[in-house]
């Protein structure tokens, strides 16, 4: 006899497909180390990458999506966690190795006078004479657009010869249109290259990591760094806004 119910039932639904594996994909991230004002950073032994931007900028959701970690770094909407230089290091699986410096958020002033110099110091010698560091990549928020400290770290960046890749966090936040039109106007208007990316959704993080991955290769030769570091005017400005940003969870 057939069941009264047969109509009424429905094939099991099909599992959703995993998506398809791409060399691209962190197979691991690891923390490594923080160095705070007075204190040396490990010997490198593998190329790095530093992110910088304002406090509270996207920096820690993009690099936790980077890494395909919920809380590599530790996000938070409160300015002025991180004290310190943070490596981590990533494995692709392609095989690339490479270490990511989180460096403090500016922008936020809400420290002493002498510890914004000190950290406007403690950064100024890692990011010009770190002969590992292959690129300081600038985080600007799309919405905001450069502020005038963006717009000093990459006049100070280009002085000691350390060609940036600005990126504009949070493109969720427009239109697919609108963010085009910003990334498009925002090169223009630097003269250095510039991509989009969203830490929440993941947008862009492939044409960011193969950019990553084409300055991390090996080289020939490393460009050389600067010894005498920042302007003096330009070290005022910017230990006026150095400050933390978020820190990781360890």
């Amino acid at each position: 006899m057939a069941s009264p119910h047969r109509g009424n039932v429905r094939p099991a639904p099909r599992p959703a497909a995993k998506a398809a594996a791409s060399p691209l994909d962190c197979i691991e991230a690891t923390y490594l180390a923080e160095a705070r004002p007075g204190h040396v950073l490990p010997s490198p032994t593998q190329p790095e990458i530093a992110f910088a931007g304002r406090s509270n900028v996207g920096k820690s959701t993009l690099l936790n999506r980077l890494a395909q970690r919920r809380a590599l770094a530790r996000t938070s909407k409160t300015p002025g966690c991180t004290r310190g230089v943070v490596l981590f290091e990533l494995r692709l699986r392609d095989g690339t190795k490479l270490h990511i410096a989180d460096l403090p958020g500016y922008g936020f002033a809400d420290r002493s006078k002498g510890e914004r110099a000190a950290w406007g110091k403690h950064l100024e010698e890692y990011v010009a004479r770190r002969a590992s560091l292959r690129a300081v990549i600038v985080l600007i928020d799309v919405r905001r657009g450069p502020q005038p400290d963006d717009l000093q770290l990459l006049d100070w960046l280009r002085f000691i010869h350390r060609d940036p890749i600005v990126v504009l966090t949070k493109i969720d936040k427009l239109s697919r249109n609108e963010a085009s039109a910003a990334v498009a106007s925002v090169q223009r208007d630097l003269g250095v290259p510039v991509l989009g990316l969203s830490g929440e959704t993941g947008a862009g993080r492939e044409t960011l990591l193969q950019r990553i991955r084409a300055m991390v290769a090996p080289v020939e030769a490393q460009p050389g760094t600067v010894e005498g570091g920042l302007p003096p005017e330009v070290v005022d400005d910017l230990t006026a806004t150095s400050s933390p940003g978020t820190a990781p969870a360890h």
